[in-house]
């Protein structure tokens, strides 16, 4: 095992990398070790190794897909996530293209003890699709989506984003529950329980998860559903994300026409708790075709805030008024025209 200060032999050299931030030294740490004939790393407890130039080179020729490093074009996409206050450094990103590349990945991870993230659509807030120092498998290169219209089935690639999925479903007008943002990960979404605006009328996105192919931490490939695995597919629907890399999902599907009634009703950010309250009561009945969410936002600045009951009705559009106007009643809202449908949204505006 080598040590990280074997990269540091002077005391000028010493006072700079504790001068730099972490993941800038992480980075010089790289460079320092793959400079000496190996890749500075840390392992599951936090400590650090190396893999050797030789390993390096092995499990790239074992890949279909991408090995990155520091340095590489795609290095700095990659390692990136959606909250761009998260700013850490993978020593090596695994891009695979299929279920053996993930299976080499893990073995080689499980192997050397190495921390390892797994990033699918990149929208863990707290920065889960990434590590500092570890191994990245980052799904990007495995997407794609299967429709068996007749069966009602989508089958989903373990990198898909919820976008493909939809698209792919609504040419057959077929929908399952889905989250609210196109660029969402299937499997980050799925595997935390997955909420969407459909999910009052046909349940969580695991309420309708039919079966994963999974790759467990032993480097193993196990099919998961209510009759094969059981209790890993038990954990999978809901339990988080650290049962294995799910490279496929399946999913049934539901008919439902391609047009919705949607929109927001805005309202001063001073009315927060009664529409708090009206929220947490109206929900409880209204009908399985319609979401509502409540949103609170206040801008920096001094910018006054708002509070934003966000709708989306996929029941029959000639029904969304009559859905909509115990709301309207409830919370004393004003609108010329109470409701207005343009190209399938709808809009209220309510007195300030």
């Amino acid at each position: 095992m080598m040590n990280r200060r074997r990269f540091f032999q002077s005391s000028v050299a010493a006072a700079v990398a504790y001068a730099l931030p972490a993941p800038r030294l992480f980075a010089l740490d790289q460079a320092a070790s793959q400079a000496a004939g190996g890749l500075a790393a840390v392992k599951l407890d936090g400590s650090p190794t190396t893999i050797e130039q030789a390993a390096l080179a092995e499990l790239k020729g074992s890949l279909r897909g991408p090995l990155l490093v520091a340095g590489d074009p795609g290095y700095e996409e990659a390692r990136r996530v959606l909250n761009r206050s998260i700013d850490r450094r993978p020593a090596l990103v695994i891009q695979p293209t299929g279920v053996a590349d993930v299976r080499n990945a893990v073995d080689f991870a499980r192997e050397r003890e190495l921390l390892l993230a797994v990033k699918c659509g990149g929208h863990s807030y707290g920065g889960k699709s990434t590590c500092d120092g570890g191994m990245q498998v980052d799904l990007s290169r495995l997407r794609g989506v299967r429709i068996d219209p007749a069966a009602r089935i989508a089958y989903v690639e373990g990198g898909s984003l919820l976008g493909e999925l939809d698209h792919e479903a609504m040419a057959f007008g077929l929908v399952t529950t889905a989250g609210t943002v196109s660029h969402t990960g299937v499997g980050g979404l799925t595997l935390g329980g997955g909420f969407g605006r459909l999910a009052r009328r046909y349940g969580l996105s695991v309420d309708n998860l039919r079966a994963v192919d999974i790759v467990t931490a032993d480097g193993r490939l196990l099919r998961a559903s209510a009759d094969e695995n059981p209790d890993l597919f038990w954990g999978v629907r809901g339990g988080g994300g650290n049962f294995g890399i799910v490279t496929s999902f399946e999913f049934a599907l539901h008919p439902m026409q391609r047009q919705i009634v949607g929109g927001d009703i805005v309202f001063p950010l001073d009315r927060a708790r009664e529409l708090l309250d009206f929220y947490a009561e109206y929900t409880a009945s209204a009908p399985p075709e319609l979401y509502v969410d409540a949103i609170m936002s206040a801008p920096p600045g001094g910018k006054p805030g708002a509070f934003v009951l966000s709708c989306c009705y996929s029941g029959d559009a000639a029904q969304a008024e009559a859905a909509l106007r115990t709301a309207h009643a409830s919370l004393k809202v004003v609108t010329a025209p109470l409701l207005r449908i343009e190209d399938q949204r709808w809009e209220v505006k309510s007195e300030r």
